[in-house]
Order: C-alpha cells, then sequence, then structure tokens
C-alpha cells in the first residue's frame, strides 16, 4: 500500500481539498475554502497546512470568530446546502466564540465545519495560554462547550484517528436530515505529529446529497389524509429550498390541486410573491391571508418546517385542522401529533400528486384564497409604496424604498435577523425567485446580518445583496464590513437606526412592564448621556462607502449611488420604534409575571390567563 507522510493538519487539508460536489451538473469542490483567525492553538499545525494548500483550498481571514462562521453559514444556505466551509480558531476564547454560530447552525440545519485547536495531549506543558482547567475532569477544554450544539463532535487525540473521523463529520454535513455543525477539535500537538496516511485516502470523492423517497405505507396513509380534506393549507418550509426541484415542485403541486401556499421565514421565496395561490407569511409575522386561511383549513401540509412557536402561534394556529408533515428528518415529522411522510420534499410532493388524480380543494376554498391573496397583495403595496410619512419612516416604507429599483424582487438577495425587519420583511417582502429572502429566524441572532451578507456574496456574487439591519445588531458586530471590503465582496447595508432595542421595548410594554434598558434613552447612563452614534463615519473608517440620509426620497437616491459603488456601501436612515405593520399577525406566547406592582403587568397577566383558558377549551 503507498503511502504520504504528513502532518495530521497537512492530511486534513488535503482531504477536505479533494472533495467534491456536482453542483449545477458540474463538479466544483465541496469546500469553498477556510476562515482562520490564527492563535497559539492553530497557526503552527493548520497554519502551516493552509499556506502550502494554496488555492486548492482558499484560506479567508475575518475580524471575529463568531463572525466568519456566521459567514460560511451563510455560503451553505445560500447555496442550499450543497456547498460548504470549514472554520478554525485558537484554543480559548477563539474557540468559545464559534458556539453561538453552532447553535445558529444547529437550529437551521446548516452545514458547517468546525476545527478549533485544543490543548495539547500531552499535557507536558499545562496549564498552556487560554487552557481551562476543569478540576472534576482532566480531559475537559472549553472545545468541550460545543458538543450540546454538534451533530457531530470528535478530538483528534492520534494523526490516525482523521481516517474515521473526516468521513463521518463529512457524512453528517451532507446528509438533509442529520445536516448540522460538525466540530473536530484539534489538540495542538496532534496537529504537528506525522504519520503515513494511505495515498488512495486523498483521491478526489464525489459527495451527492441524497434525495430521499417516501416509503409507500407512509404515503398511502398520506395521500388518504389529503384526498379526504376539502380546505388544505400548504405551509412552505426551508426544507422545499434544500430539496432539489422542490420550488418546481411546490409550483406544479398548488396549481393541480388548488391548494393555496403559505411560507414560514425559511420556506419563504419557494414559491413566488406574485403567484395566484401565494398567501404570503404565516404565524406570528404572518399575513391576514395565510393566518385567516390557516384558522379555516381542514388540512395543514407542512412541507420541511420545523413548526418553530413564530410559524405555528405557539402551536395554536393549526390546532382545528389536521397536520400532515413532510420532513427528510423525522423528528421534525412527527411533532404536534402530525401524520408524517418522512422523505425529501419534492419526491413526496411528486409521489403525493400521482396518488391524487382528480383530487382539488373545494373550488370556493381556492377562490377565497385567490381573492384573500390579491387583497394582501395591495395592501402590500400600499404599505410600501408610502414616500412621504408623518415623521419618522418605519420599517415597512423603508423596505419599500429598498424594492423600488427596477429588477430588485428578481435579482436582489436581502439579508437580515433578529429584531423587527424579520418581522416586516416577512410579510413584505417580495420575493421573485428561490434564495432571493435569506433570513436567519431559527435562532434570531443579533449580529448575523453583514457577516451572513458577506457569506450570501461570497456565493452569488453576480447578485447583489442587500443587508438590512438595525442599530443594535450593527453595534453587536459590525467588523466583517471591513472583511467585506478587503475581499472586494461589495455589500449595500441599510442600517435602520432606532436608537436602541424597539422590538423588545415593544414586547416589553405588551407585557404590561415600562420601558426599561431597551431604547438608549431608556437605559442607565452617566453624565453625557446616550450615545448618538455616527453610523456613517464608523463604516467610513472600516473602508466602506457610506451616507446618512434624512428621509424615503433621500434614500431611494442613496440606493442608485450605492447600486454603482464599487464597494460596501452603507445607507443610514432613522427609524420610528414604535410603528408597524398593523395587519396579520397571531398570538404568540410570552409568559407575564404573576404577581407585579404594575396595574399594567397585572391586566397583561390576567389577559395571558384568559387567553391560556380558551387554549384549554378550543
Amino acid at each position: 500500500m503507498s503511502t504520504i507522510r504528513l502532518t495530521m493538519a497537512q492530511a486534513l487539508v488535503r482531504y477536505l481539498a479533494a472533495q467534491r460536489v456536482e453542483l449545477d451538473g458540474e463538479e466544483v469542490p465541496l469546500f469553498a475554502g477556510v476562515w482562520a483567525i490564527f492563535g497559539h492553538g492553530n497557526v503552527a499545525g493548520l497554519g502551516e497546512a493552509l499556506q502550502q494548500a494554496g488555492d486548492s483550498l482558499p484560506t479567508w481571514r475575518a475580524h471575529n470568530e463568531q463572525g466568519m462562521a456566521h459567514a460560511a453559514i451563510a455560503y451553505a444556505k445560500a447555496h442550499f446546502r450543497r456547498r460548504m466551509m470549514a472554520v478554525t480558531s485558537s484554543i480559548g476564547p477563539g474557540a468559545t466564540n464559534l458556539v453561538t454560530a453552532a447553535a445558529l447552525a444547529h437550529v437551521n440545519r446548516l452545514p458547517l465545519l468546525l476545527l478549533p485547536g485544543d490543548v495539547f495531549v500531552s499535557r507536558a506543558p499545562d496549564p498552556v495560554l487560554q487552557q481551562l482547567e476543569a478540576p472534576q475532569d482532566g480531559t475537559l477544554s472549553v472545545n468541550d462547550c460545543l458538543r450540546p450544539v454538534s451533530r457531530y463532535f470528535d478530538r483528534i487525540v492520534h494523526p490516525a484517528q482523521l481516517l474515521t473521523a473526516l468521513p463521518r463529520a463529512l457524512a453528517v454535513l451532507t446528509d438533509p436530515a442529520q445536516c448540522g455543525p460538525a466540530t473536530l477539535a484539534l489538540p495542538q500537538d496532534v496537529q504537528t505529529m506525522a504519520w503515513d496516511y494511505p495515498a488512495d485516502w486523498f483521491r478526489p470523492r464525489l459527495w451527492r446529497i441524497a434525495a430521499p423517497p417516501p416509503e409507500a405505507d407512509a404515503l398511502e396513509r398520506a395521500a388518504q389524509a389529503l384526498a379526504a380534506a376539502r380546505r388544505p393549507l400548504i405551509v412552505a418550509g426551508g426544507g422545499v429550498l434544500y430539496s432539489a426541484g422542490g420550488a418546481a415542485a411546490l409550483r406544479a403541486f398548488a396549481e393541480r390541486h388548488g391548494a393555496p401556499v403559505a411560507e414560514t421565514q425559511a420556506g419563504k421565496s419557494a414559491l413566488p410573491w406574485d403567484h395566484p395561490l401565494q398567501l404570503g407569511a404565516i404565524g406570528v409575522t404572518g399575513s391576514p391571508a395565510a393566518n385567516r386561511l390557516a384558522e379555516q383549513a381542514d388540512l395543514v401540509l407542512a412541507l420541511g418546517s420545523r413548526l418553530q412557536d413564530f410559524s405555528t402561534g405557539s402551536q395554536q394556529l393549526f390546532r382545528q385542522a389536521r397536520l400532515l408533515s413532510v420532513n427528510v428528518n423525522a423528528l421534525d415529522g412527527i411533532k404536534a401529533d402530525a401524520v408524517a411522510l418522512s422523505g425529501d420534499a419534492a419526491l413526496c410532493l411528486d409521489a403525493l400528486s400521482a396518488r391524487l388524480d382528480g383530487w382539488r380543494a373545494d373550488a370556493g376554498w381556492s377562490a377565497e384564497a385567490r381573492a384573500l391573496a390579491e387583497d394582501w397583495r395591495v395592501e402590500t403595496a400600499r404599505v410600501t409604496g408610502q414616500r412621504q410619512p408623518h415623521g419618522l419612516p418605519y420599517d415597512g416604507e423603508v423596505i419599500g424604498a429598498v424594492q423600488r429599483h427596477p429588477g430588485s424582487e428578481r435579482d436582489d438577495i436581502v439579508v437580515c435577523a433578529a429584531g423587527t425587519l424579520p418581522a416586516e420583511l416577512h410579510k413584505l417582502w417580495r420575493a421573485a425567485t428561490p434564495g432571493g429572502y435569506h433570513l436567519e429566524y431559527g435562532y434570531s441572532c443579533m449580529g448575523y446580518e453583514i457577516a451572513g451578507g458577506l457569506g450570501v456574496k461570497m456565493a452569488r456574487p453576480e447578485r447583489e445583496v442587500i443587508v438590512m439591519v438595525g442599530d443594535g445588531s450593527y453595534l453587536m458586530m459590525n467588523s466583517e464590513l471591513a472583511t467585506s471590503v478587503m475581499l472586494d465582496r461589495k455589500l449595500i447595508v441599510v442600517l435602520l437606526d432606532n436608537r436602541g432595542y424597539g422590538c423588545i421595548n415593544r414586547l416589553q410594554q405588551a407585557c404590561g412592564g415600562a420601558p426599561f434598558n431597551n431604547l438608549l434613552d431608556d437605559c442607565r447612563q452617566g453624565r453625557h448621556g446616550a450615545p448618538r452614534v455616527d453610523f456613517a463615519a464608523h463604516a467610513r473608517a472600516l473602508g466602506a462607502e457610506a451616507e446618512h440620509v434624512a428621509d424615503i426620497a433621500g434614500l431611494e437616491a442613496a440606493l442608485v449611488r450605492a447600486r454603482a459603488a464599487e464597494r460596501s456601501y452603507l445607507i443610514v436612515i432613522d427609524t420610528d420604534p414604535a410603528r408597524t405593520t398593523e395587519a396579520g399577525g397571531c398570538w404568540w406566547e410570552v409568559a407575564v409575571p404573576e404577581v407585579s406592582e404594575r396595574a399594567e403587568v397585572r391586566a397583561a397577566r390576567q389577559a395571558y390567563q384568559d387567553r391560556l383558558r380558551r387554549r384549554q377549551y378550543e
């Protein structure tokens, strides 16, 4: 057997560089590269190996470990989980900075390979710089924080262990049901150890993303459930987009059977916004059209959805309907006592349609859906079309300005994460093509926006990437704006400054609380008062072009300049923290204190208890 003597780190890099995947009929590298911030736990071993790899496995440098992991996650999401990136960090703060991003990838079922440095296996120099000393367990390091947020975890304590650990990690990363973060902790002394690896192990390997077909008996049960329905509603989740052909299969099924479609945050863009059966967003941030029919449906067909509380109105929106769940993940499929059909979304829809020849939703139901959908499109145009609002504009009017550029709904990709903006975008953004709407709302992680936008731009360099972000999220993590300039990956960042955490401020008051510690003016302050941040000046200091605009007209003019610019461009506009789109939405369960000195809290608690009692008897 022919062997190659390599360090563990060199073998790891060579193996990753050899992995391939088929994308649009062409074989391409499975890994687009490795994000790296080097420290004493990874610079000498893995850093040397990455430098030697050159363009076969490019190394990208960022400014924050969480940020570079977010970029890697967004890259994979923009490629519908068919390509991915790896991330490496040092052994201490660098590794723990990855925990939030790993949780985000875990919740969103997105592939992310984490390669944090680790302490010495030999323990000869213990405790090394940044080492966690756990008195109760000598085998622990900070990387063990990554265990609960990883779909696969291993610590490589001998170079030969790569032969089993790496294929297992990649099997998880490319599995549609188990997909999520995989972590290989790399002790710094083992990274540099040499071993004789089989030469054949480094041959190029083509990974195929499986599309599991439905099982016959489960398919029959699902078809029977649908055949009995007269008022079906399809809820499209992210699994539709991750299924090859999923969007086309959804459209064909809806049209053939007259079934209206609503969309979760992850599923938005699977069906064009102007399709006659497109009801829009579902749930807490849903449209009145989608939520009204959700309350009247006799069957809800959930396609590739985790059925989390925002989509289901805290599990209340679909209570009167029979739930049929199509999902590659068996645990997601059985939620809420659903009739479960395990399999790829496109294959399941096609198989169901073949068994339902001649079945259609009631004509009156389909007609009502079309009418409500059209009414909502008219209302959306009205809300987003306002150019001269009284006082400060709110998010909906800003969204309208961003989308008024010709072709924007088809060519742009909007990126956002936490706060008020996801609710407004879910209702109001017009998504015409699959993947044109990129929201991280499974984990609702502040700080994802700019780093995520960078990952999307690296995946889709031909598209204009519009990052919409609030001032709170921007202040939490903005450093990858500088990375976008350094890598020549242009972003347009629209920053809505409402001077604090407006979303949580409204929730606080809805629960009876006094405005406290959310808007800057309501925070504890020193003698200089609340800061008035010059975001445009800050962005220019990071190397971007930037300007502050006074109103919607100014925003529209600035967007023309931003689209013509050659590097990242940030536009700041002041917005109203109190106003939101009134139409739509449904109940979301947020616990209210049982005892309080505030009359407002006591009233909110009473309303909460009344709602819980109604739920019990509905």
